[in-house]
């Protein structure tokens, strides 16, 4: 084989192997859908467009970094601080959304309602916003979500994608560049909606009922835990 197909097998290779060994490019996605009862296509649209937010950021510092003759150790500590940040996002986001989930159960499940008829008699109720209003409530976060998720994926680098692509670029080769990258982020969103759609349909068959009222904070806490294994952990 030449160097340039070495590089493409490299780029899948790799691709898939650094999705699966990092928990965050799927668990997140994974226990927000069962969580927020995210659709099927719904769920598959949000992975890709922020798997392709994952790859895009790594490649335009790439390119940039190409572009201003950046040495590759130095574009390689901008990724480390990148991930570092994201972890962080990750696990602040994975807390509050525990919490919130938390207070969804413990503070806010019941509210009493008043009720004044025209005869001039009232009465009132009690009323189970956790369960059956939470679609109602929910509108503002099932639509932040996503975006929050995105934004994370976006400041989380690629960190093998810069030196595969550092190799065929330092010899000039541009088709080998755009090949690298489209491999490499083919393998990587591949990967991820294949692994998230592949566990939804999996967890489809097993039922959850006594957890539902907890989901909110399994998938918080769940986050948080991604977002730590990444930070101290190394994964």
């Amino acid at each position: 084989m030449n160097e340039l197909t070495v590089l493409i097998v490299s780029a899948a290779s790799i691709g898939i192997f650094h999705t699966i060994t990092g928990p965050d490019h799927y668990l997140p996605f994974i226990v927000m859908s069962k969580a927020k009862k995210w659709s099927q296509s719904k769920t598959f649209m949000i992975t890709v467009a922020c798997g392709i937010g994952h790859v895009a950021s790594s490649v335009i510092i790439g390119f940039v970094g190409l572009a201003l003759g950046v040495v590759i150790s130095r574009l390689t500590f901008i990724e480390g601080v990148r991930g570092n940040l994201a972890a962080w996002m990750l696990i602040g986001f994975g807390l509050l959304y525990a919490v919130w989930g938390l207070h969804r159960i413990f503070i806010k499940k019941q509210h009493v309602h008043e009720h004044i008829h025209e005869s001039g008699e009232s009465h009132t109720h009690t009323h189970d916003h956790t369960l059956e209003h939470s679609h109602v409530h929910d509108v503002k976060g099932k639509t932040m979500t996503p975006w929050v998720l995105f934004l994370i994926f976006v400041f989380g680098p690629c960190e093998p994608l810069i030196p595969i692509l550092m190799y065929p670029a330092a010899k000039s080769n541009i088709l080998g560049v755009i090949l690298v990258v489209a491999v490499f982020g083919i393998a990587t969103i591949g990967t991820m909606t294949a692994v998230v759609m592949t566990s939804l349909w999996g967890l489809k068959r097993i039922s959850f009922k006594p957890l539902e009222r907890f989901s909110h904070v399994i998938a918080g806490f769940t986050i948080f835990s991604s977002g730590m294994a990444i930070q101290f952990l190394g994964l």
